[in-house]
């Protein structure tokens, strides 16, 4: 695995493929990755705010907490971006861009994703315990069977959003929209089962 040690050092290499390499604490601030493979990369403890990583693969890549710092993709553009299967454990993802990303069966347990735009978003069986979604936009978001156990959805859009058989056991859902919301199966943060395929409330 190849340690890449600084940002300059990644940019002189400019193959555009990172993947299985070692990038754990690179400081990549508002660096343009469009379409870069990080397929397997350990990137735990790197700094991606603002970056542009539209389309990038982020297949199985590990954006967990490393000692005290974690992942920090804040304000950063994800767009179409693939992150299925990868280790995205208390990242940071506030105000970052996930439109019509790929985040199927992913751990985001105890991630801030505050303000962030997940609108038509892939969160299938998505683990997202504890996860910090407050006004987040999730409009369209399909998130069968995610776990939102005791995630903070307050102030959240979920306009059009897919939550059949999802988990929102103790999830806090104060002042959130759910405006034709499937929420078939769905556990409600009551414990209660909702039985509706469709909310209007």
């Amino acid at each position: 695995m190849r340690n890449y040690a600084d940002k300059q050092d990644l940019i002189l290499s400019q193959s555009g493929d990172f993947s299985g390499c070692d990038l754990s604490g690179i400081d990549l601030r508002a660096v343009d990755l469009s379409g870069v493979n990080f397929l397997g990369a350990d990137l735990r403890g790197a700094n991606l705010s603002g970056s542009i990583l539209t389309g990038a693969n982020l297949r199985e890549a590990n954006l967990t907490q490393a000692a005290i710092c974690e992942a920090n993709l804040s304000d950063a553009d994800l767009t179409q971006a693939n992150l299925c299967g990868a280790v995205l454990w208390r990242s940071q993802f506030c105000g970052s861009n996930l439109t019509y990303a790929s985040l199927c069966g992913v751990d985001l347990g105890e991630a801030d994703l505050s303000e962030a735009s997940l609108i038509e978003a892939s969160l299938i069986e998505a683990k997202l315990v504890r996860a910090n979604l407050a006004g987040a936009k999730l409009c369209g978001a399909i998130l069968l069977e995610a776990n939102l156990t005791d995630a903070n959805l307050i102030g959240a859009d979920l306009t059009w959003a897919n939550l059949t058989s999802a988990n929102l056991t103790e999830a806090k859902l104060w002042g959130s929209k759910i405006i034709y919301t499937r929420l078939r199966d769905t556990i409600m943060p009551d414990g209660t089962i909702q039985e509706p395929q469709i909310a209007f409330i």
